[in-house]
């Protein structure tokens, strides 16, 4: 009989190293959108940069790379979501940060974390019929590692979440504490749209205010800039 303590323990293992902040996926230089609303003075301390990132774990968070995990965890191809990713992410400096960090990703877990699932998504990349996004590279070795979804999707949007708030402490800036303070704050926002993205079908799939997206289009042209993205 598996020793279910000992499995647990080493799954939970590799998803902290999978999800902690100094992986080296370049998530240091993007700031996926917020730098705009830094610009505008939209955001422009804790308060203010709460309201943004409330609306992007809501938004983009769930009904993109959350239902994309989700997905890809109850059967549906790669392939397939990889196509669905690069049409439903508009704003090209967004989809592009989804393809680097995804491709960084991919190229990590191949050395730590390799298997026969991470090995034929990465072959479809390298051999140009599929971009290798973020959300789906995280959700393939995840699943290898047979981490149940529910704990794969709290990780990985909280630490994405984790992400932004470390950019937006550098931006802004923020002090460390604040920093601190966003984050025990965004865990029952995380932990919700994780829960809804369990509820939500297809068609939902990319559903997101046209607000972020315009001004994740805008950052591209923005006179001065710290990130990426």
């Amino acid at each position: 009989m598996p020793n279910t303590a000992t499995s647990s323990a080493s799954y939970q293992l590799a998803l902290q190293q999978l999800t902690d902040s100094a992986l080296p996926t370049g998530a240091f230089a993007h700031s996926l959108g917020f730098e705009t609303y830094i610009e505008r003075g939209l955001v422009r301390d804790e308060a203010s940069f709460w309201v943004w990132l409330a609306a992007f774990i809501s938004q983009q968070l769930t009904y993109s790379d959350a239902l994309a995990i989700r997905f890809l965890y109850e059967g549906v191809s790669v392939a397939e979501l990889d196509a669905l990713m690069t049409a439903q992410l508009l704003p090209r400096q967004l989809r592009e940060a989804s393809i680097k960090m995804g491709n960084r990703l991919l190229e990590i877990g191949a050395e730590i974390f390799p298997s026969p699932a991470l090995a034929e998504y990465r072959e479809l990349v390298t051999s140009g019929r599929a971009a290798g996004h973020q959300p789906l590279a995280f959700a393939v070795i995840a699943r290898s590692l047979a981490v149940p979804l529910g704990d794969a999707l709290g990780a990985y949007l909280f630490a994405t979440v984790t992400s932004l708030t470390q950019n937006a402490v550098r931006a802004i800036p923020l002090g460390q504490n604040a920093g601190q303070r966003l984050l025990r704050k965004a865990a029952d926002d995380v932990a919700a749209a994780a829960e809804r993205a369990g509820h939500l079908t297809p068609d939902d799939f990319g559903a997101v205010s046209p607000g972020l997206e315009i001004s994740q289009m805008r950052h591209e042209r923005q006179r001065a800039r710290m990130f990426m993205s």
